[in-house]
């Protein structure tokens, strides 16, 4: 199971997030870039899918020449781009989904990458932007990442270019039945209050995280009030029944980016020299020093800046 950019029971409190009902209150130190990004509101959609509807949001810009598609991570949403996306090169609309089985998605009885695949496709479609002369280029943290090596690594006529943040990539010889499982540790359960279980949102790995409103807004959008309570959002089952990339190769003929977090607990010494030489040819490597696993929240502004310096440069070069 992926357990990377997930919501998980872990003991500690971030003492530096403010919790209260109102998360105007809790955001009111928040600097000034994230509250402008907050203000412009996406367009909302809704696909109706066979499997399950899913759920996504659009920045759209009416000059834009091409679209970048942002995916996020396991157990995460599409609102962990809300003060992001607005930043990123206004020449482009941005499409931020919800995978099935996470934030306002359906769950769904199995969850796979081919899954996840068919339903940005289709969401692709229903925006209508295959088959016309606008390029389309991937950015995937954690679970995203790979989601988005996968998609160029199968789709290679789609897309126009790929990246991946703190993504690890092992070799196809790696043997998952090894792999140590570190998912949610019980089901999912009700809160009576939604400060109750907004105190009990954490990261995973266990990490600091010093921009305590990031990790406000994106908890606010994590949770859903039902008859039983207040619940996660995600798909609990989906940490458990995720199948993995198996003897899989990612095989980029678009340009790519991959982006680390210098203090990454995913990215060892090992997996980062894999990386490194596998992808020597095909992919450029940056490193965010100052970023945990979780780097959109620990340096958005970092993040924002190289993506769009890079997209520039491969705009350039059509």
């Amino acid at each position: 199971m992926y357990f990377n950019s997930m919501v998980f029971y872990y003991p500690l409190e971030y003492s530096f997030m403010e919790i209260t009902n109102s998360l105007a209150t809790d955001l009111k130190d928040a600097p000034d870039w994230f509250h402008s990004a907050l203000s412009q509101s996406p367009r909302k959609e809704n696909l109706n899918h066979a499997l399950g509807n899913l759920s996504y949001q659009v920045w759209d810009q009416k000059e834009a020449r091409d679209i970048i598609i942002l995916i996020h991570g396991t157990g995460a949403h599409k609102k962990w781009w809300d003060p992001i996306a607005p930043l990123i090169n206004k020449e482009f609309s941005v499409i931020a989904p919800d995978l099935p089985g996470m934030g306002e998605s359906d769950h769904r009885a199995e969850y796979n990458f081919e899954g996840f695949s068919e339903a940005l496709v289709a969401i692709m479609h229903q925006e209508g932007i295959i088959n016309n002369e606008q390029k389309i280029y991937l950015v995937g943290h954690s679970l995203g990442g790979h989601v988005a090596g996968f998609m160029v690594s199968e789709f290679p006529e789609l897309f126009h270019g790929v990246v991946m943040i703190d993504s690890p990539i092992r070799p196809a010889t790696y043997d998952y039945e090894k792999h140590q499982s570190t998912g949610p540790l019980r089901r999912i359960k009700y809160y009576l209050d939604k400060v109750s279980i907004i105190k009990r949102f954490r990261l995973m790995p266990p990490q600091d995280c010093n921009n305590g409103w990031y990790l406000r807004y994106i908890a606010e959008h994590s949770i859903l009030h039902t008859e039983e309570g207040w619940r996660w959002r995600f798909d609990d089952k989906l940490f458990a029944t995720l199948r993995r990339l198996q003897n899989y190769e990612f095989k980029f003929h678009c340009p790519a980016l991959f982006i680390a977090g210098g203090k990454s607990l995913l990215l060892e010494s090992k997996i980062m020299k894999y990386i490194r030489e596998a992808f020597k040819d095909s992919m450029t490597v940056e490193v965010i020093e100052d970023a945990a696993h979780h780097v959109p929240l620990d340096s958005p502004l970092e993040l924002v800046s190289l993506v769009n310096n890079y997209l520039q440069q491969w705009e350039e070069k059509k």
